[in-house]
This record gives structure tokens, sequence and C-alpha cells, in this order.
């Protein structure tokens, strides 16, 4: 079950309305699982459903959507029958037509689709296990069941070199909000994907007291200084993680350096570097793949204790 994905609905919702197409079930064969969704407004959309003619109608069928009045509906789809799909199996979409007044504001989105409107026994129980974060069904007896995916998290990518935008590529459509920090405009790349904010600072390492206490910090850039004032001012403050491009060798020569500049040895131990998984290679794509894996072992182990506490 993937979850409800509201940080990113929210920001589609700020330029109008938006129909939330949903994969609620699937059986046989399917392009894509159930708790796939796509997001449709008026002239674009985001995510997949997993393309073809299933993705076409279903965008067609969204738009009809966006200009009248329906808020929910439901379409169940045979995919070799009706749209002669070579999957052969079954899908069941949910459309539903959100807005800024109408997103969901709880942990567990459990909402009718064409179930009654009083919550069923077994719905209830469903919800339960999802809050425990074991399995449910996203559709049952007609209630549609999903968690509310965690936010992003914060990531601020310091130098836009190759393993920059590596990194930035790489890291499309994972939960991370990248503010991209470099000092030259002209090492952007001319389009900047919409998960990277670019922010050009004079000095990079200024930029650090901007970012919030759980951001993840990752440092690539051109100098060797840069880097090292960069992971000294992250040192000084609350962060979630700092990473820091380099060698075993770099490693110890800025721990030695974070010494001398009065960090004690248990905050230095936060610095993680080398970054990435070096059994993959050097390349700038292997570094960045590597990057991501860490960092999403890292998210999911906090985001685990976090909803084992609350």
């Amino acid at each position: 079950m993937s979850g409800f994905d509201l940080e990113t609905l929210r920001t589609a919702c700020a330029d109008g309305p938006v129909v939330r197409v949903l994969i609620a079930a699937h059986r046989g064969s399917a392009p894509r699982e159930a708790g796939t969704a796509m997001l449709v407004t008026a002239t674009g959309q985001s995510g997949t459903i997993g393309g073809g003619t299933l993705e076409y109608e279903a965008i067609t069928r969204a738009r009809t959507m966006l200009t009248g009045n329906k808020t929910r509906t439901y379409q169940a789809v045979p995919l070799g029958p009706a749209l002669g799909q070579c999957c052969g199996g079954h899908v069941d979409l949910a459309f539903e037509r959100f807005d800024a007044s109408t997103l969901p504001d709880s942990r567990i989105h459990a909402r009718p689709l064409t179930g009654p409107t009083q919550m069923p026994f077994s719905v209830a129980r469903a919800v339960q296990a999802v809050r425990e974060g074991r399995d449910a069904p996203v559709l049952l007896e007609g209630w549609l069941i999903e968690p509310v995916a965690p936010a992003k998290q914060p990531l601020w990518l310091y130098g836009a070199g190759h393993v920059g935008r590596a990194v930035v590529r790489v890291f499309q459509g994972l939960p991370f909000a990248i503010t991209w920090v470099d000092d030259a405009q002209d090492r952007f790349p001319a389009d900047i994907p919409a998960h990277a904010e670019p922010l050009l600072a004079a000095n990079p390492a200024d930029a650090v007291q901007h970012a919030p206490h759980d951001a993840v910090h990752i440092v690539l850039t051109y100098s060797h200084a840069l880097d090292l004032e960069i992971c000294h001012r992250v040192l000084s403050k609350p962060h979630g993680h700092l990473g820091l491009i380099g060698s075993a060798t770099k490693a110890a020569r800025f721990r030695k350096r974070l010494l001398e500049l009065g960090h004690n040895a248990a905050t230095i131990s936060h610095l993680n570097c080398p970054i990435g998984d070096r059994t993959l290679g050097k390349e700038p794509a292997a570094i960045a793949i590597g990057l991501a894996s860490e960092l999403l072992q890292l998210r999911n182990n906090v985001t685990q204790l976090t909803e084992s506490i609350a």
C-alpha cells in the first residue's frame, strides 16, 4: 500500500481542482498494483497508473469530472475485453475530485466510494490494521482505506556539478524535497525538475542557517574548503543527517579539522563519509543510486520508529 500523498495533492490543489485516479483493486495481470495513483488537472497530470489505453481513458474521464458536479465515482475495467490490452486482468478505478477545502486531515484516509455512509465493522478493523502497520486492502466493502503518506523529507543538496545533477535525476519520484544550493547560476541545468528548488548563494555555507532542523544535508561541492565550512555549519545546528562525498582519507582529514574547529567526537560521528555504496562504482549515477538507497533506508527506519511511538 503506497499511501495517500497529501503533500503532493495539496501542492497541486493550490492551482485549482484536481482529480485523483486510484487503482483501488486489481485482479489477474495488471499494469500497476492497488494503491497506485495519479493526479489529473485540466492541463496536465503527475504520476501514472500504467500508461496505455487505460490511462488515456482515465485521464479523459477525470477531466470530465473537473468540469462537472461529481466529486467521487468508480469504474470497473476488464483490461482485455474493454480496452484490448494484453494484460488481460481487471482493475477497479476510483476517481475523486479535490480542492484546497476538501483535503483529508487524518493519518488514515478512509471514506465510502460505493459502500454505506456508516463505516462497516470490517472497515474499522482494516483501518486499525493499517494504523498498526499491517496490510489491508485498499478497497473493502465499498470503502477506500489509505494511510496518509509522510511528508517529504527536506534534502539540502550542495553542489550542482555532475554528481549533484545525477542525484536530482535519480531522486525523481522519491519522498524528498530538494533545495539545490550552488554559487554559480550556470552550473544548474536549464530544466530543473519540480522536486528540486535551486538556491543561488554567493557562499553556499551561508544557506545552512535557513535549512529546517530535520533536513538531510548532502555536501558535494567543487571545493574541499567549502565542503568543510558547510559541514562545520551543519554540525553546529540541529539537523537530520549529514553526508559528504569523498574517500576514507577525506573523511579522516575532515574529522581531524572538525575537532580543531571545536566539535566533539560524538557530534563529528554524525558525519557520513563517503556517501553511497562504493561497490556500485564511482560514476555520478552510481553514487546517486547508492545515496538514494542509503537515505531511503534511513528515512524508513525513522518513519517506522515515529509511527510505532505515535
